[in-house]
């Protein structure tokens, strides 16, 4: 085992010599450039990007610059030597990918979009998605409608990968996109063809080397030998308390090794030298991930701030402004300043080399469609995101079953026949698979496994958050991830579904044993406020059908969105498949909400309102009160999200106005459902949390029962005739 200072393996193409350790008690001022590069050009395209940082934060009162000022070379030397990048297209499938996983850091990123001059990756249709930065855009960072937002936003910004700004989580959607790199990879080349060969760097802080979803993400990626992935770590020791070690001491290099990382060691940020070699040897590293710590100074620059967590979230104040730019040979008065020549240089390096790249890559792209005419056809399906022709043509039908199945065993029949025909559907579990029902089974479906990258089954390990932020970064890369775990242990990965909602990623999350129906296992695994935090998320659709059937229709929806992500809440237990020529077809499902078992004159007494595994019981409430001569109309409701978009109309044919006595019926959470009965409708849910005994035990007991759904319909006929007296 070596030392920080080089990879792990002493015999790794392009070892090179350990660095000095770093001077934390001053900091320089001058870059050591690499040789052949005029050190002023340099000097001032690195300081114009700290500068224009230093002076956003500055005009907005917030944010952060302290990083910049320190990781400014390395962002430099990153881009203009060494990403495989065409500013003017942006969205050049095998461009490689920079992350900004400290997402606080944004002027960082931002500086050079606008240095770069990035291109817009928008559209007509929708100009503000993918936009440019401008200096105009900097100058108003962190104002309404920047492109320069407080953290880095996908798809709002063009040149922006994901969205980050939570900790831990641009690294951990980094594995996903170098996961997908290695699919693509094996799904489209041919030994006569490489179309995908890209590798992903991530700049990452201390902050991000805490977070348990990094390191989640970390252990995968070493585990699986990604060697297109690069971790910068910035090793500044300084967060916004203070210090790092007051809460921070574990050697970082060696936990990396463990993971089965290669580790470099750069000494000092401004050493582009020593950064160009570190960048080189990744480039020769295949069989896992690399991970390049670089000494920093937070702030470097400012005299009174640097090495300080005054410089972590708040402007440096405009006399520390002045001081700092002395220190770089900057004129002390000049705001947002881009000298002459500046976007020059980014022009004739990272510019022209990745017009040149992007070049070549498209000729080998017409060439390739002349040999292989069928994959570059389905090379531009997935370009577009669209789901193949035919991708539903062996979708199974289900026949009315008073016993049924579980939801869970007939989505897992449902996916497998989507994805024989849908090769960008790929599906993982957090060691789920089994009891989820989430592996596709098919003939060479297979497992992505170091070295064996074509698998479409994902084990992602006891990893929920990993999982989460992992499946966006397969969506960002125009993949249909699928991961699935139990629905109480959505919690886990929250974060990340949040993400998925908000950049707009149609993430597909199946979870599963959806309520107290687990039995045994108990409260610890028996969801109660999960499903209502799911309907919380903007941009979120939940699904939770009744039966077989509605489970086809939800795979329906699932596959038409493009724009958003998708909760799929499944059951343990069998439902009932119903008997669709007696009640209404599940195509209904389309709606969010629809009638599903009706009053025979239409007009109903009382609603009957239900989703999951419940909606069952509201069908034999239904006909028992049908013998007694009450009307009832049973509704069932297993997406308030897309009921909500219907149209006020169709909302009131559902839900008639007219009719107050209503029951809603479902096995979680009753927060959220007086939208629907009313302050007075009736509410059949869980108050409490679950217990351990068997699940027909545990309906009992908490008053999931026909005869229990029956009284509740009575009573509420009974508060109607009330009022009316």
């Amino acid at each position: 085992m070596t030392s920080l200072t080089a990879c792990h393996d002493s015999a790794l193409p392009g070892h090179f010599e350990p660095l000095g350790a770093s001077d934390r008690t001053r900091p320089a001022h001058k870059t050591t450039s690499l040789d052949g590069l005029a050190g002023y050009a340099t000097d001032l395209c690195i300081n114009t990007i700290r500068t224009l940082s230093i002076d956003a934060v500055q005009e907005a009162k917030s944010g952060h610059q302290g990083t910049p000022m320190a990781m400014a070379p390395v962002v430099y030397a990153l881009w203009q030597h060494v990403l495989r990048y065409d500013p003017t297209d942006p969205d050049w499938p095998n461009r490689d990918r920079f992350v900004l996983s400290c997402g606080h850091a944004s002027m960082l990123l931002y500086a050079i979009l606008y240095l770069t001059r990035v291109k817009s990756s928008g559209s007509q249709e929708d100009p503000q998605r993918g936009r440019p930065v401008t200096l105009d855009d900097i100058k108003r960072f962190r104002q309404l409608d920047s492109a320069c937002t407080g953290h880095p936003e996908h798809p709002l910004t063009a040149g922006v990968e994901t969205t980050t700004g939570p900790l831990g989580q641009g690294c951990a959607t980094s594995v996903g996109m170098a996961i997908a790199a290695k699919y693509l990879g094996a799904h489209f080349n041919r030994s006569d063809f490489v179309l995908f060969d890209y590798c992903i760097y991530v700049l990452a802080s201390d902050g991000d080397m805490m977070e348990g979803a990094a390191s989640e993400a970390a252990s995968l990626a070493g585990h699986l030998k990604l060697g297109n992935l690069c971790w910068i770590y910035d090793n500044n020791g300084v967060t916004i308390d203070g210090h790092t070690d007051i809460a921070f001491s574990e050697d970082v290099a060696a936990r990396f090794r463990a993971y089965g990382w290669y580790v470099l060691h750069v000494g000092d940020a401004n050493d582009l030298v020593q950064l160009s070699k570190a960048f080189a040897t990744f480039k020769t590293t295949t069989n896992g991930p690399t991970l390049i710590v670089v000494d920093s100074h937070i702030g470097y620059g400012s005299p009174n701030k640097h090495d300080s967590s005054a410089a972590h979230g708040e402007p440096l104040g405009e006399d520390e402004v002045r001081l700092a730019k002395r220190a770089y040979g900057w004129p002390e008065d000049a705001q947002f300043l881009v000298p002459e020549g500046v976007r020059e240089h980014f022009s004739n390096g990272i510019g022209a080399r990745g017009r040149l790249q992007r070049t070549a890559w498209a000729d080998q792209l017409i060439a390739y469609r002349h040999q292989y005419p069928m994959l570059a056809d389905a090379l531009d399906q997935w370009l577009q995101r669209s789901p193949p022709d035919g991708w539903g043509k062996d979708l199974p039908r289900f026949e009315a079953d008073p016993k049924g199945i579980p939801t869970r065993k007939a989505s897992a029949l449902v996916f497998n026949e989507i994805a024989k025909n849908h090769p960008w559907l790929i599906s993982g579990s957090a060691d789920l698979e089994s009891s989820a029902m989430t592996r596709l089974t098919f003939d060479d479906a297979g497992d992505f496994e170091a070295g064996t990258y074509g698998g479409r089954n994902v084990h992602f390990g006891i990893r929920e958050h990993a999982m989460a932020a992992c499946l966006n970064g397969l969506a960002l890369s125009n993949l249909r991830p699928i991961g699935s775990t139990y629905l109480v242990f959505s919690d886990y990965l929250k974060p990340a579904l949040r993400l998925s909602a908000l950049m707009e990623q149609p993430v597909v999350y199946i979870f599963t044993h959806d309520s107290i129906g687990v039995g045994e296992d108990g409260p610890t695994h028996q969801p109660v406020e999960q499903l209502i935090a799911l309907r919380a998320i903007p941009g979120l659709v939940t699904l939770r059908p009744a039966d077989a059937n509605e489970v086809i229709e939800a795979w329906r929806i699932i596959i038409s969105l493009t724009d958003r992500p998708a909760c799929l809440i499944l059951s343990r237990q069998a439902a009932p498949t119903l008997h669709r020529n007696r009640y209404a077809a599940a195509i209904g499902v389309a709606r969010g909400a629809y009638i599903l078992a009706d009053a025979q004159n239409g007009k109903p007494d009382v609603l009957l309102i239900a989703t999951g595994s419940e909606v069952a019981l509201c069908i034999e409430a239904y006909e028992a009160l049908e013998k007694d001569g009450v009307f009832a109309r049973v509704i069932s409701m297993p997406s308030w999200e897309l009921f909500e978009e219907q149209d006020q109309g169709y909302r009131d044919h559902v839900l008639p106005t007219s009719v107050q006595a209503r029951v809603s019926v479902e096995a979680g959470s009753t927060l959220g459902w007086d939208r629907y009965v009313g302050a007075r409708g009736a509410k059949i849910g869980m108050r409490s949390y679950g217990a351990s005994a068997p699940s027909r035990d545990l309906q009992e007991k908490f008053g999931f029962t026909a005869e229990n759904v029956v009284a509740a319909a009575r009573d509420q006929l009974a508060q109607k005739l009330e009022r009316i007296k």
